[in-house]
Order: structure tokens, then sequence, then C-alpha cells
């Protein structure tokens, strides 16, 4: 009976291990996906922002902080009205069919605006071949905008129109940040679709629109 105590409580102890490494792992995991909350105020003034809107193909080694990521995002396509869901850019219909992927040295992540989170998708650096322009892999992270016809109902004589138009708001809203945060971008439309949605393991539904890559000048 004492031996088999012993024993109960070494397992007991063990599979206590276990589960608390786990589950530190799971935490550790969904801390390093939170983006920090985003600074929805101060910047330059919108005119500002326009008048030092403009298309910029060179780019440096320096890396863009999570914090400026935030606000990238947000900026892009976040969630401006917390009470209906509501975003910073328009879609047809409130469909929200554009998801924003995020091509980075470490990796490919897709942004949950209602988390703000970044989550998971290939553990792999896919900048260079997401564009067919050298200046791309230099870039600190590459946006590809996708569109998910699933969410698109009602409108599917009209699904490339709508998506691209959609795409396009958003894609100014990134312009915008840049400008005002002194970070270089360019939306690039010569991109290798098919390829490009194999890596990502797009459903056939969902279409690579564009994809623009965002860093700091050199």
């Amino acid at each position: 009976m004492e031996i088999i105590m012993k024993n109960s409580v070494k397992y007991f102890i063990f599979f206590a291990v276990l589960f608390f490494c786990l589950a530190d792992g799971f935490c550790q995991e969904n801390k390093n996906n939170q983006l920090p909350e985003p600074q929805i105020s101060g910047g330059k003034p919108l005119m500002d922002a326009l008048s030092q809107r403009k298309s910029l193909r060179s780019f440096s080694q320096k890396e863009i902080s999570r914090q400026v990521l935030s606000n990238l995002l947000w900026a892009a396509f976040g969630v401006n009205r917390p009470e209906s869901g509501r975003r910073t850019a328009p879609s047809a219909s409130n469909a929200q069919e554009i998801d924003i992927y995020v091509a980075t040295a470490q990796g490919v992540f897709v942004y949950d605006a209602k988390a703000n989170q970044l989550k998971p998708v290939i553990q792999e650096d896919i900048r260079g071949i997401s564009g067919r322009q050298a200046f791309i892999k230099d870039a600190s992270l590459v946006l590809i905008y996708v569109a998910d016809y699933r969410r698109m109902r009602g409108q599917d004589a009209q699904k490339d129109f709508y998506s691209a138009t959609d795409t396009g708001f958003i894609s100014q809203n990134v312009y915008l940040f840049c400008a005002s945060e002194g970070l270089s971008t360019v939306v690039v439309g010569i991109t290798d679709r098919k390829v490009l949605g194999e890596k990502l393991g797009l459903a056939a539904e969902q279409k690579v629109i564009l994809v623009q890559p965002v860093g700091y000048p050199k």
C-alpha cells in the first residue's frame, strides 16, 4: 500500500508539472500573439499626412516594434466602434471580407481585429516570394490582403469588384499611417497569387488581392 501511495504521489506530481508547463506555454503563446493596445490618438494632422503620402520602394533593416505594428493594423482595418464591431475602413454590406496576413522574418500571421491578436499561419519567411520586385524582401513586413468570398452574401456577381474596392480603402489607410509615422510603403499587384495562396493554405473561396510591404526607409 505504501509503495502504491508513493507511486500515486509521483504520478500526481508528474502530471501536475506537465499541466502547468503546458498551461504556461499556452499562456506564453497567447501573450506573444496579443498585440499592445493600439494608440488611436496623435500622429500628424490629416492634411499633413495626405500631403506626404507617397510610394517608397526602399527599406532599411530597422524592425517595426509591436506597438507600431498594432497601431498600423488598427489604422488599416481595426475595430473603431467596439459596440458594433465596425472597422476603420468600409466594406460592401459590412461583409468585412478582407483578412490581413502579416508576413515577417518569423513567419506569417493573420490579424484578428476583434481580439487585437496575430494568429500564426505558417512558420516561414515568405516576404521574398510575396511579390516579384526585389525590394519587397527587405521590408520589415509585408501585408497580404486576402478576400474571403464566403462572407460576401448576395454579391456573387461582383465579388471581385467589391473585394478590390474594399482592399483599396484599407491600403489607403496604411498609406496615410505610414506618411504619419515616417514609414515606407507601396502597393504591389505583381505577385504570384497561386503560389501565395498555396503557401498560406487558402481555401478555394479565398483570393489574394494585393500585397503591401511596410518598413522604415533607408
